[in-house]
């Protein structure tokens, strides 16, 4: 019968560890330390000094490994030595440009999840603000207007006015009799 293992919590301090022996000690990076270097790094091999003086270092070594002294020259015609350089320069570069990007488009993706958010929520508020400003229309339609109160007041003077000449009429009419 097999014993279970108990799972041990390595970063407790209460608790010991497992007994890992290893000749070579860890190196814990922060990832946003080494993204922060890597996008430095990418934006700076972008730029026109960097391809500036990447070629002025070429065609040093060119002409100092073609047309120096014998004994001055380190790497000869075939340029093993620079195309070893070079290619170390870009097995180095092009993690950290990748790196860069993905670190790039996880910002976009959250940007572009933001805006989304942003244009929903301006969608829902055009919408309310359609919706009231549509019911205070048909309230408005409800209500009385300038004129409509101004029509029914002359034709209650009007009616006041046949009614007072009606009264009129009728007490001149007792008075004659």
């Amino acid at each position: 019968m097999a014993r279970a293992r108990k799972r041990v919590d390595v970063d407790r301090l209460n608790s010991p560890g497992p007994a890992k022996r290893t000749w070579v000690p860890t190196v814990r990076l922060d990832s946003e330390v080494f993204g922060s270097f890597a996008e430095k790094f990418a934006r700076f091999m972008g730029t026109a000094r960097f391809i500036g003086w990447m070629t002025v270092i070429v065609v040093v070594w060119v002409l100092w490994n073609t047309l120096g002294k014998a004994e001055w020259r380190f790497d000869p015609y075939s340029f093993t030595f620079l195309t070893l350089v070079l290619s170390l320069q870009a097995s180095y570069a092009a993690p950290l440009i990748l790196l860069a990007q993905y670190r790039q488009e996880s910002r976009d993706r959250i940007s572009q999840d933001e805006d989304r958010k942003q244009a929903a929520q301006s969608r829902a508020d055009m919408d309310f603000l359609a919706r009231e400003i549509a019911s205070l229309r048909m309230r408005v339609g409800d209500l009385a207007t300038r004129d409509f109160i101004r029509s029914e007041l002359r034709e209650f003077l009007e009616d006041l006015d046949e009614r007072q000449e009606e009264e009129l009429h009728r007490d001149e009419t007792e008075d004659v009799l």
